[in-house]
């Protein structure tokens, strides 16, 4: 009778941000509107970066790849959003629950890495100007990027299966509206704690170390900008830094709030909030604040157009 009561759980029911049937399509135009807004956004600094040669420098090569990220990271969350808005069905099965928790978590992963090398690169165009062109030549412009696209997927696999292999009997409200890691691995019916070991160990590696570097850096940056006496080579070291410093205060700022933050069990919906920020706001504003005050994006834009 104890075997036949436990019952593998098929798929699961994301609870999503509302039940009320005119707030979820009022929410379905705007996370529409947002979404085809971000994915033009980013499909635009990749298109100018790729056909203006003037950008064809280590700055913008990465920050293309940032934007292939991010179209990546939306198109992996936002249309299933839209679909449960849209039908007012929750349902997801157990198998598409994990694939979008392993390419948002890759995608995720992928971002912070890069940011880290993004910071690196700003501190050796500051800080290092003169190896700046032998450190950042083609290859290993191309090393850099290829590293980040190799050991996120890499780190992110090892978290989605072990959580997957994990076994499930029910219940299987997610309290969200996409498959999270945090929220899903509640639902185990086996013991996670070797599960929590694992993701503690991929979390320090996917996020402390890429935000030690960053801070790192950045701490050199200021220390060589205070003892600058130019005033055109201060105003072009923020403003070439300042973009990037505003999307790395966003990124980690959300997953330090949703991840970090000792929570209460009544925070479930505040985590939703910073989970819609995340998830949708912050992707829409990265391409706007990497192209609002960059003379050379707009420059080559209105070539192009």
């Amino acid at each position: 009778m104890e075997a036949e009561n436990v019952t593998s759980v098929k798929e699961f029911i994301l609870l999503g941000l509302t039940n009320r049937r005119k707030i979820q399509l009022f929410l379905f135009v705007i996370i529409l509107l947002v979404y085809m807004l971000t994915v033009l956004g980013n499909l635009l600094i990749i298109i100018v970066v790729q056909i203006d040669i003037q950008l064809h420098i280590p700055m913008y090569y990465f920050l293309s790849h940032f934007a292939g990220i991010e179209i990546c990271y939306v198109t992996s969350t936002m249309p299933l959003m839209l679909t449960h808005l849209l039908t007012g069905n929750g349902v997801i099965s157990f198998a598409l629950c994990i694939i979008q928790m392993y390419v948002a978590l890759t995608m995720g992963s992928m971002e912070s890495f890069l940011l880290s090398v993004m910071a690196y690169d700003r501190y050796l165009a500051i800080c290092c100007p003169l190896i700046y062109a032998t450190a950042m030549c083609k290859q290993n412009q191309w090393h850099f990027a290829l590293s980040c696209w190799v050991i996120a997927p890499v780190l992110s696999a090892i978290c989605v299966i072990s959580l997957a292999g994990q076994t499930y009997c029910g219940p299987n409200q997610i309290n969200h509206f996409i498959c999270e890691m945090p929220v899903v691995m509640k639902l185990a019916c086996s013991d996670t704690h070797i599960v929590k070991l694992v993701n503690l160990a991929i979390g320090a590696l996917g996020i402390l170390v890429p935000l030690s570097v960053i801070l790192t850096t950045y701490g050199c940056i200021l220390y060589s900008v205070s003892h600058m006496k130019s005033n055109i080579g201060l105003h072009k070291a923020f403003s070439t830094c300042g973009s990037h410093l505003i999307v790395v205060v966003l990124f980690y700022g959300t997953i330090i709030c949703m991840y970090m933050i000792p929570k209460s069990a009544s925070s479930l919906d505040h985590d939703k909030q910073i989970a819609v920020f995340y998830v949708v706001v912050t992707p829409l504003l990265n391409p706007i604040i990497y192209t609002l005050r960059n003379k050379s994006i707009h420059r080559a834009a209105s070539k192009i157009l």
